[in-house]
């Protein structure tokens, strides 16, 4: 029975060790180096284009104006998240070359989850995104309103990265944090089809991909 037991306790080992792995993905040693962030690093990169944001802004509304429009630009922000993540990170593009970049936009996550160094979005990611967000609300909205939709964006996607730290590295004693943290482990864990909303899941309510209850039997409620 001793045996059985190390076996038990060295496999159960061995499994957070695969979960908590950062495996190279690229063979050439900068890119590698740049796919692995430390989870501050969004906010050193962001949050002083908050700040200049929020200065422009101030300077050209008042301020509830300014909240306003920072509360439509964090709503068009948990749209991206939602849909980019079922959309985007879940399809399945064709071929060998369609699986390796599955596997490197979002793969990789699902494989080797609790990474700490692979769970924020490293700025050769996120900078594209909030260089196609700028030009999209300066087209939108023109500028300066564009500022205040903008900083809403950015502090939504701050949001969002955060809270994917949160979840997974962080204990919840919270109601609030536990849900989260739930919700998305049953993303990770027992159907990834459902639970895109990381930090917005009131959209998977919504667009009818949240977690359905199992019943003991197994059967869905």
């Amino acid at each position: 029975m001793t045996p059985a037991a190390n076996d038990s306790g060295s496999g159960t080992s061995q499994e957070a060790a695969s979960l908590r792995a950062s495996p190279r993905l690229f063979e050439n040693s900068l890119l590698d180096k740049l796919s692995r962030v430390h989870w501050s690093t969004p906010l050193f990169v962001y949050l002083p284009l908050v700040c200049v944001l929020a200065g422009l802004s101030l300077k050209a509304y008042d301020a509830g104006s300014v909240l306003c429009a920072t509360a439509l630009g964090y709503f068009i922000w948990s749209l991206v998240e939602y849909f980019g993540h079922r959309l985007l990170f879940h399809y399945e593009f064709p071929g060998r070359l369609g699986s390796k970049i599955h596997f490197l936009i979002h793969g990789v996550h699902h494989v080797h989850p609790n990474d700490p160094l692979r769970l924020v979005m490293p700025v050769l990611l996120s900078g594209p995104i909030m260089l196609i967000a700028y030009a999209v609300v300066r087209i939108m909205f023109g500028l300066p309103f564009g500022y205040p939709v903008l900083m809403g964006f950015i502090i939504g996607y701050l949001a969002y990265d955060m809270l994917h730290y949160y979840v997974h590295h962080a204990e919840p004693k919270t109601r609030l944090g536990l849900t989260l943290r739930r919700l998305h482990m049953l993303h990770h864990f027992r159907d990834s089809t459902r639970g895109f909303g990381v930090s917005v899941p009131w959209w998977d309510y919504v667009f009818k991909t949240a977690h359905v209850h199992m019943e003991r039997d197994g059967t869905r409620k």
